[in-house]
């Protein structure tokens, strides 16, 4: 039996042995990788970077906050200004020389605006304004004032 016992023993101290130096290689390891971490930092000022960290994470939201409600109102005053435009330029008296005349429409984001009407005469130039909501008038529109609405809603290019 003393026989069998020798050798079993030696093979789990060979064993013991092999792990016992594969967890020293680990232990340096982890320490090495521990003292680069700590190098140069005692306990108190890596709790104070740790506290810097955390206020410039907090300002950092704040920031983000205050950015997002700012895109919001840059947003809602986007769709509030005029942002699609038709020009039709035209000869409103066959006897003028030149295009002289145009009809100029301009809307927002939810195809509202005005149409303006610029007619040249030798008598002298006149402007009509008609106002345009969601895309329809409530007066009649010429042919020119009708294609710069037109060009202005994008069914036509300009």
């Amino acid at each position: 039996m003393l026989n069998y016992l020798l050798p079993v023993s030696l093979g789990i101290e060979a064993i013991l042995l092999v792990l016992v130096l594969y967890l020293l290689i680990r232990y340096k390891r982890l320490y090495r990788a521990y003292d680069t971490f700590m190098r140069g930092k005692d306990a108190e000022t890596l709790e104070d970077t740790i506290v810097q960290m955390g206020d410039e994470l907090r300002d950092l939201r704040s920031e983000d906050r205050a950015n997002k409600d700012a895109i919001r109102v840059l947003n809602k005053n986007q769709r509030a200004s005029l942002q699609k435009f038709g020009v039709v330029r035209y000869n409103a008296f066959k006897e003028m020389g030149g295009n002289m005349s145009f009809a100029l429409a301009e809307l927002d984001y939810t195809n509202s605006g005005f149409i303006i009407n610029t007619v040249h005469s030798r008598e002298g130039c006149y402007l009509y304004i008609k106002t345009v909501d969601c895309g329809q008038t409530e007066v009649l529109l010429s042919a020119e004032e009708k294609e710069a609405l037109e060009q202005a809603l994008g069914y036509l290019d300009r």
